[in-house]
């Protein structure tokens, strides 16, 4: 089916008003307020975000709740999971959908600072790492990891994509701290200087380096999936907000896993929605959330992912950018598996189709 071209419309942040699950309006406790925290444009996570926002599941889910309370969601969107995580540590987001790498982190800072969470979700996932890509400029002689050496390279520090870059560094016999000059930078800032040339390579996450290929700006060196080990995003919750009011996150859940339907039933129309409220050309959103995509959606937390990411603790560590994390205690999964009830075994067991 073809893909319809779809006119940019970038989404306003919502501002940083939440009330973290608590009660405002009139001072009468009947108005509650839910704060998501959210990357419209990493959309391995639309499930929980940029595509849940657009259906209105959640608020659908809330209106059906029939507890005396009218719930009000406010959405607040950002380029990457540290923000995220530092506002729900501050206690002003109560969800938040982020990476593999975010979520270690988002872990050990909320035990750092008393502000437990837990991971209680996966949104998007792949098997073999294909969800980030390490790319070059069209033009560029590199064609190697080796030939790397002594370049500058930009990434997120601390994402699921600086993962990628270390791990696969380190398998050509290179060191991402020694060997290259990284570049710590957020994913637009970090396109914008391989385009003008500062930069020598860009390893990042969905949807960047397809994008990037997608307007002619940049060709692939390395394919995460080399790696052959799991990528994948999740939804993280506040401990305090998840016991006040697990009735709204079995609602958000609920939610999720409807929207994870309608984008597996519907990929054209679903990957159209992200187009139209990211402004990212709808053929690079079904590039990766498409039928068959890179990226495969389903909320269960599977053993393959949890696996892999007490993988990844090992190289947050040597990066001092966490100390030991304890992935067993940092997932949940009783909320996921209450609110979908019979169905949650059998989307545990599922096994998708390679893309």
């Amino acid at each position: 089916m073809k893909i319809k071209p779809v006119v940019a419309a970038f989404l306003v942040l919502a501002p940083l008003t939440a009330c973290g699950g608590n009660a405002a309006a009139g001072g009468d406790g009947s108005t509650v307020t839910v704060t998501v925290g959210y990357q419209s444009k990493t959309i391995n996570t639309v499930t929980a975000g940029t595509l849940l926002r657009s259906l209105g599941y959640f608020e659908k889910q809330l209106n059906a709740l029939h507890d005396g309370h009218t719930y009000k969601v406010e959405w607040q969107d950002y380029a990457t999971g540290a923000p995220i995580t530092a506002q729900m540590t501050a206690g002003k987001i109560d969800i938040g959908s982020m990476g593999d790498f975010p979520l270690l982190i988002n872990a050990a800072r909320g035990k750092q600072l008393n502000r437990p969470t837990r991971l209680v979700a996966t949104t998007g996932y792949n098997l073999r790492g294909g969800l980030n890509t390490i790319v070059t400029a069209p033009g560029s002689k590199l064609s190697t990891l080796e030939d790397l050496k002594g370049r500058k390279v930009s990434t997120s520090v601390g994402s699921a994509a600086d993962g990628t870059l270390v791990r696969a560094l380190r398998d050509a016999g290179l060191d991402a701290n020694e060997d290259i000059e990284k570049l710590n930078q957020q994913p637009a800032v970090g396109a914008s200087a391989l385009s003008a040339g500062s930069a020598d390579a860009l390893s990042q996450f969905v949807a960047w380096p397809g994008l990037l290929a997608y307007q002619g700006k940049a060709k692939a060196l390395y394919d995460g999936a080399q790696l052959n080990l799991p990528t994948f995003h999740g939804v993280t919750a506040r401990e305090d907000f998840a016991k006040r009011r697990p009735a709204v996150l079995e609602a958000f859940l609920k939610a999720q896993a409807r929207a994870t339907d309608y984008l597996n039933a519907h990929p054209v129309e679903a990957s159209e929605k992200v187009a139209e409220a990211t402004g990212l050309p709808a053929e690079v959103v079904y590039l990766y959330n498409g039928a068959h995509g890179i990226a495969t959606f389903d909320p269960a937390l599977k053993p393959a992912l949890i696996a892999a990411l007490k993988k990844d603790v090992p190289i947050l560590k040597a990066a001092k950018l966490t100390g030991d994390v304890d992935v067993d205690a940092f997932v949940d999964d009783r909320y996921v598996r209450k609110a979908l009830g019979p169905s949650y075994a059998k989307r545990l067991a599922a096994t998708p189709a390679p893309a």
